[in-house]
């Protein structure tokens, strides 16, 4: 028997640089066993550094489709994982109507790193790198081991 929830939504401001992350990763390692979407509180196309540094670990999320709350086909979550102050703010609104577990895990923006190229993507990187070590300590069971 394991602790791991049936269904998790990850949100953030957009749906296009954090929670594409945060999602393109669980689902590469719990998709097998966990139900794995992402919203945003408004939905905003995804942004192309993201798509770059996932792929630079193996992750393609080139068909990230970006929806907001109220695009939701399913709304029976067991967790609601929010990386952004605005989209916990809406998790909490949603528990409301649903009882599920919500967390709030503060994630940088990198789209506010001004810069070169190379230091915008340093910054979605570490954003990628951080999501990703949350999600190994959150979700200990199972975990595919080839990230």
């Amino acid at each position: 028997m394991s602790d791991l929830p049936d269904a998790v939504l990850i949100a953030c401001t957009h749906n296009a640089v954090r929670s594409p992350m945060a999602e393109g990763i669980l689902k590469h390692l719990l998709g097998h066993k966990v139900f794995v979407d992402s919203v945003g509180v408004r939905s905003q196309e995804i942004d192309g550094f993201v798509i770059e540094v996932m792929d630079e670990i193996g992750i393609d999320i080139s068909k990230h489709r970006a929806k907001n709350f109220s695009d939701l086909e399913d709304s029976s979550f067991d967790l609601i994982i929010s990386l952004s102050p605005e989209a916990q703010h809406s998790a909490v609104e949603m528990t409301r109507t649903m009882a599920c577990d919500v967390e709030f895990w503060h994630t940088f923006d990198p789209t506010l790193i001004e810069g070169s190229r190379e230091t915008r993507l340093e910054a979605y990187r570490q954003v990628r790198d951080f999501l990703k070590k949350k999600i190994e300590e959150r979700f200990t069971l199972d975990l595919k081991p080839n990230l």
